[in-house]
């Protein structure tokens, strides 16, 4: 545990301002998510293992998703979401309190600067746990994860193919949001016409067996216990296809 005191938190006319932004920035630019998406996702960077910059995850929140090219130490270009630098400068002003106050308080609560679980408490285990949830949280993201389970390597139009009812605006938000968490890896080859391919990281894989667990913690529930109706938009692949996966990558 440490004992730095914490940052100030952003006040409540702060976080009016934040929300402000972005609903302006939702005027010139489709899909700019709320401020409660950006908090999760901002939490979520914090909790990654790598250092991820400004330059690669701000085009996943605001823009088309493509990396920008800056060289260290330089400012960012102007996203077009942003009507004026003073405005951009001034979201990422706020946004970087944000980030200083929860890295801090994972800080505060045992989590070590580099990544590492400290000594859990009831307190910051049940924080972990629910950043964990964040990952997987969403209508289509354990439906994706499953499909690349079993195939390893899935075309963006494959997923699209193996999973009825998704539309393909939600399908790249949910892939987004996966390689956002280190989660899957976006394969782009240099082809005409270009060809698009999604893959599980190495940490992505590792989640394999712990859906697993899951199941099986599932299958054990009372007989009185129903799963809610709308749990599941779509068929899972079956649980022993995932199981039997993982177990021959692992021979």
């Amino acid at each position: 545990m440490t004992d730095t005191p914490l940052p100030p938190g952003l006040s409540n006319d702060e976080l009016d301002e934040l929300d402000q932004i972005l609903t302006d920035l939702g005027q010139r630019v489709e899909e700019i998510p709320q401020w409660e998406f950006c908090d999760g996702f901002l939490t979520a960077l914090v909790c990654m293992r790598r250092r991820v910059e400004p330059a690669e995850y701000l085009p996943m929140l605001l823009d088309d998703g493509a990396v920008l090219e800056v060289a260290a130490d330089a400012p960012l270009p102007l996203l077009p979401a942003f009507q004026d630098a003073a405005q951009q400068a001034r979201f990422l002003e706020l946004w970087q309190r944000r980030w200083d106050e929860v890295a801090h308080q994972r800080a505060a609560d045992g989590q070590a600067p580099d990544g590492k679980p400290g000594d859990y408490t009831i307190k910051n285990a049940a924080q972990s746990a629910q950043n964990v949830i964040r990952v997987v949280e969403g209508r289509w993201k354990l439906v994706i994860l499953f499909q690349l389970f079993d195939s390893n390597i899935r075309r963006f139009s494959e997923l699209e193919r193996a999973i009825p009812g998704i539309s393909q605006k939600m399908l790249i938000q949910q892939l987004r949001q996966l390689e956002a968490d280190g989660v899957v890896t976006r394969i782009v080859h240099a082809e005409v016409p270009p060809r698009v391919e999604y893959r599980l990281t190495d940490w992505g894989q590792t989640l394999c067996p712990v859906l697993d667990k899951l199941l099986t913690w599932a299958e054990s529930a009372p007989a009185a216990w129903r799963p809610p109706a709308s749990s599941a938009p779509a068929p899972l692949p079956s649980t022993h296809g995932s199981r039997e996966a993982h177990a021959s990558r692992n021979r």
